[in-house]
């Protein structure tokens, strides 16, 4: 009886293996499609890093340099694996890549690096799958919708890319079509990348990236989808419509689904590219200034942030009638709404930074959830040296040995890091992922030394707090009593920035020697 049954399960099992593999020879599958190979792809990277982590330490003593030359090494072998498992899985796994490339003072230096060139790296769909996005979303065939359509991308990203097209009426457009294989794959990533990411937090209980997963989970379907995208631009567009040298793409609406989004196109260089702009004539201090007068804005006073401003998606141009410097502001498939309390704490905690009133920088950080990680916390935002926050960082200059220090002080006080950021509210995080980009684009623009951040910083923290003070001003005598403090604040700060402007002109430099002469 056993072997009938053995036999009946042995023909059964026979049959269905046939039957898989008659369906896959006929079928063709991209091998990458399949979800027992993208898990098992995830699984053998990170065995390997996390044996890696686990042997390579073992006959080095801590502390020592032979101990700091391996570690680095280490964190480059697991940084380009992790890289290539990227580039392989595609999709969400270069998304979330791209977010830890990002976090330049987070993450050791060797994974920043090496992960920043997945911003590059995106795959590009083949004409015949955006062909059958368009058919399936738009129903009709590209040479009806458009006189002509480029069949390479302007750009590819990890979860979609873009096409410059001609509408019949002669306007030329910007058509962005999501990879087709990304929906159906993302959720699926996410789960292998939450189940890996706690064996590893279980293997290395001082890693607590969790929240990178939880992150994902909660954006990457907003990011998928591009009617969401669309009314966010609107939104921004209307927000901001008084800031003249801000422009967001118009959008389509007729030729825009899910999948497809299909927007005014908008010709720019990156904002990083400093040889764009020598060649047009662009003030790189100008773009800075603007770009940070932008997310102040969006920050401080309105609490509806952009949060993917890396330099794909932010564009500088010279505009053809007023020749003044543009920014042009892309793909808003992810905002952050701050919630009032939090965003006003936010304004309180800056102020506090800014004029080195460290009572009230313990007092704010404590109520952002910081604990007594408040010191760390407040190097984490501003990117700076405890040294440098308490003598004030509107006063000391950034030096390359302070960004190295706070490099190698990110790798020693990881486990604090990871702490910090499971106690912050999740508000913080993309916060802190805006932040580290608009940083990347000052050191490459080289305007970090700048002090016109903090100043558009101070007029934004200002302004925020004085219209939620009148709006609960209980007499028209108080409300005029806020407005006449705002106005005097603000007129403060300009006295101060036309005072810095009067010492870096050439006339204020030829005062100062005149009188230096004199006396």
């Amino acid at each position: 009886m056993m072997a009938g049954k053995l036999t009946r399960v042995s023909s059964v099992s026979t049959a269905l293996l046939a039957s898989a593999g008659f369906y896959l020879y006929m079928k063709q599958p991209d091998l990458n499609d399949l979800s027992v190979v993208r898990f098992g792809r995830a699984a053998v990277t990170t065995a390997a890093i996390s044996y890696d982590y686990l042997t390579a330490f073992k006959h080095v003593e801590h502390g020592t340099d032979q101990y700091f030359e391996l570690r680095s090494k280490v964190h480059l072998r697991s940084a380009e694996r992790l890289r290539d498992l990227c580039c392989a899985n595609r999709g969400t796994f270069i998304k979330v890549g791209q977010h830890l490339g990002a976090l330049d003072y987070l993450l050791p230096e060797e994974y920043t690096t090496t992960l920043k060139v997945l911003h590059s790296k995106a795959p590009e769909s083949t004409m015949e799958e955006i062909q059958q996005v368009v058919r399936e979303d738009l129903g009709k065939e590209l040479s009806e919708l458009f006189v002509a359509f480029e069949d390479k991308p302007q750009g590819a990203a990890s979860l979609a890319q873009v096409h410059k097209a001609v509408l019949h009426d002669g306007r030329t457009v910007a058509v962005k079509v999501q990879h087709p294989k990304v929906q159906r794959q993302s959720t699926k990533d996410i789960m292998v990348m939450e189940v890996l990411v706690k064996v590893v937090h279980w293997l290395f209980p001082d890693f607590a990236f969790t929240w990178l997963v939880e992150e994902a989970k909660k954006n990457i379907p907003l990011e998928l989808d591009f009617l969401n995208e669309g009314h966010n631009a609107e939104k921004v567009s209307k927000m901001l419509a008084h800031i003249s040298f801000l422009k967001v793409p118009v959008i389509h609406w007729n030729l825009s689904t899910n999948r497809i989004l299909t927007m005014e196109f908008i010709e720019g260089g990156q904002v990083n590219d400093r040889d764009y702009m020598k060649k047009h004539d662009i003030n790189v201090n100008e773009v800075s200034e603007k770009l940070g007068k932008v997310y102040s804005e969006m920050i401080f006073v309105h609490g509806f942030v952009h949060c993917d401003p890396h330099p794909g998606n932010v564009l500088v141009q010279k505009c053809p009638s007023s020749r003044k410097s543009q920014i042009v502001l892309l793909d808003h498939g992810l905002y952050q709404v701050l919630q009032p309390k939090f965003r006003l704490d936010y304004c309180r905690l800056w102020q506090a930074l800014i004029k080195s009133d460290m009572a009230a920088v313990e007092r704010y950080s404590r109520r952002l959830g910081a604990g007594d990680l408040y010191p760390l916390f407040a190097c984490v935002l501003t990117a700076r040296s405890w040294t440098s926050v308490n003598a004030g960082i509107t006063s000391v200059p950034v030096t390359h040995s302070e960004d190295t220090e706070i490099r190698t002080n990110a790798a020693l006080y990881l486990p604090q890091i990871s702490e910090l950021l499971n106690r912050v509210p999740r508000q913080m995080l993309l916060l802190l992922k805006t932040n580290d980009l608009l940083r990347g684009i000052e050191t490459t623009l080289e305007t970090r030394a700048s002090s016109s951040s903090f100043i558009n910083m101070s007029r934004c923290c200002i302004r925020a707090l004085a219209r939620h003070k009148r709006s609960g001003a209980q007499s028209w005598s108080r409300w005029l009593g806020i407005t006449l403090k705002e106005s005097l604040n603000l007129w403060a700060i300009t006295l101060y920035e036309l005072l810095l402007w009067t010492r870096s002109s050439t006339l204020g430099q030829w005062l100062s020697s005149l009188l230096s002469f004199l006396l």
